[in-house]
């Protein structure tokens, strides 16, 4: 895991929208609608990939 609470894999611009959003660790996605992720700017489908598979590791998912 990244120090910026997300998995490796999760770029910079990624990182940065998610943070915008309130979003400051993995667990807090849990639940969360992938496609109201996919809305953030900087969000691609390789992040979004990274954050499911990393999520699915803790037994979490998005929705």
């Amino acid at each position: 895991m990244a120090d910026s609470g997300f998995p490796n894999g999760v770029g910079a611009p990624a990182t940065r929208a998610l943070n915008a959003a309130g979003y400051t660790e993995l667990r807090q996605l849990d639940g969360v609608p992938a496609a109201e992720l996919k809305k953030l700017h900087g969000m691609g489908p390789k992040a979004l990939t990274r954050l499911q598979e990393a999520l699915q590791e803790l037994g979490l998912s998005l929705s």
